[in-house]
Order: structure tokens, then C-alpha cells, then sequence
């Protein structure tokens, strides 16, 4: 029953994100003030739902600009989300971690343990370093959202949908960025999240927030009785009783509801 509290809440938070319906039948993106707010999740600016702009793309934007000025507004925001909730903002408010938890439900037998898993891990936060910051601090391009981001390849196949004239402009680099959407998509079915544990930067940068974010998960030692089921239902492969506020955790709950002994539950610290 929380699984499904959880994907309404998932649910409610893409659409209010995406709050400019009229975009999808004409393939006009939204250019009015909220654009000018950063959402919290990873929402394509060009999404032709978007009533906002994604922290990462306005963190790029804002880097990259003819004239260099320190992005205080962009990353201030990025650290009030990351201080508030940590990694809750990918388990709850991120639309395109719904997207993965949708494919996910497909009846196939997931492998979220695997040799290799815990480095792969790292990638993302080389992804953050590598593609999202020193691209813009050399005036080279805004790399993640040019050639990786499938939340940006997402908006952009609506877009084509909504208008066709664009079909003729779309080129290899879209096609690049289609194959690694689709791939990204496929792997959704077999791993739980596989672009949130492994490629995502602002998971990253929510995940270094997760141990003083004023929302946490609390595990009560006295209580538990050490059956490993909160580990054994976790799609990030977290061990909740060991950290439960590591960088890896996306507060989804999951654990929560296992839990037969309710020695874990989520809430605000002190």
C-alpha cells in the first residue's frame, strides 16, 4: 500500500512538473516565469510539458554563459533540496525515477547485485565532474544535456511527437542519445534504477546530502531483529540497518514496510 502512496506521490509530482499540457499538442515549450525556478527532480527544460527548468541544465547554462558568473541562485537551491531531503527528492519528486520504477515493474527477474555493482557506483559522481563541470568551466559545451541526459532525449521525442516538422532536423546525435535512453530503459527492467545508482549527477549531488538532510531514515538497533529483509527488498542495494543514510539510499521506503519488527522508519532528525 506505501509502494503505491509512493507512486501517486511520483505520479502528482511529474504532472505538476509538467503542468503545460497545451506543449504537448502544440510542441511549444512553456517560456513563462516559473521556467525561470529550478524543480527539484531531473525535468528536461525542453519538455514541452515543463513549467520549470532542471537544476543540472540551469547549472550548465548558468556556467557556461558568455559572461562567467558564480551560479549562487542554482546551487543555492540545489543545496536547500539536498539539506531538506537528500535523495527522498529521487525516490519521490524525480519524474524520470518514476519512469525507471514503471519499467521496473515488468515481471522479470531483477539482478541488483552483481560483480562490478559497488564501483559502478562511482560512475556518477565522474559523470557529475566530467560532464556537467569542467565541460562548462573550459567554455567547451554543456556535455551531460547535449549528448547523455535521457530525460532530454525524452522531451525531445515528445516534442517530435507534438510536432512533426521536427522529425527532419533530428540527426546522429539523437540518435546517440535515443540508443542511450533506450538502453537506459531496457537495463530498468532488469536492475531497479539503474541511471540513479550508476549515472545520475544530481543523485550525486542530493547523495553527499543524504547524512545531515533534515529528513532521514532512522534505524532503531534495540528493535531489530537482524532478518535482512530491508536489504533484501532495497532497489538501491542499501543495507539500511548498517547505513541508512548513505549516499545511496532514495528514502523510498521500501524498507520501511518490510521491516516486521518497525525498527526503521522515515522522519525529520533530532
Amino acid at each position: 500500500m506505501k509502494n503505491v502512496k509512493r507512486h501517486l506521490i511520483q505520479g502528482a509530482s511529474a504532472l505538476i512538473q509538467n503542468a503545460h499540457f497545451k506543449g504537448f499538442f502544440t510542441g511549444r515549450i512553456y517560456g513563462g516565469a516559473a521556467k525561470n525556478v529550478c524543480v527539484p527532480g531531473l525535468n528536461c527544460y525542453s519538455c514541452p510539458g515543463a513549467v520549470g527548468s532542471c537544476p543540472i541544465g540551469s547549472l550548465q547554462n548558468s556556467l557556461g554563459a558568455m559572461k562567467f558568473r558564480f551560479p549562487y541562485y542554482v546551487v543555492g537551491l540545489l543545496l536547500l533540496f539536498g539539506a531538506l531531503a537528500g535523495r527522498l527528492i529521487c525516490g519521490f519528486l524525480c519524474p524520470f525515477g518514476l519512469l525507471q520504477d514503471l519499467v521496473g515493474k515488468i515481471p522479470i527477474k531483477k539482478r541488483n547485485r552483481f560483480r562490478g555493482d559497488r564501483v559502478l557506483r562511482y560512475l556518477k559522481y565522474v559523470v557529475l565532474i566530467l560532464t556537467v563541470s569542467l565541460p562548462i568551466l573550459v567554455k567547451l559545451t554543456p556535455f551531460f544535456c547535449k549528448y547523455l541526459c535521457p530525460s532530454g532525449t525524452l522531451a525531445g521525442l515528445l516534442l517530435s511527437l507534438s510536432d512533426t516538422k521536427l522529425f527532419s532536423v533530428l540527426g546522429g546525435q539523437f540518435a546517440l542519445k535515443a540508443s542511450i535512453l533506450a538502453l537506459i530503459l531496457i537495463l530498468s527492467a532488469v536492475i531497479s534504477r539503474p541511471f540513479c545508482k550508476y549515472l545520475c549527477p544530481l543523485g550525486a549531488i542530493y547523495g553527499l546530502c543524504n547524512r545531515v538532510s533534515v529528513v532521514r531514515m532512522k534505524h532503531d538497533g534495540e528493535k531489530c531483529v537482524s532478518c535482512g529483509k530491508c536489504a533484501a527488498v532495497c532497489p538501491m542495494g542499501v543495507d539500511p540497518t548498517k547505513t541508512p543514510n548513505g549516499a545511496e539510499c532514495i528514502r523510498c521506503t521500501a524498507c520501511v514496510s518490510s521491516c516486521p519488527a518497525d525498527a526503521l522508519k522515515l522522519g525529520v532528525c533530532g
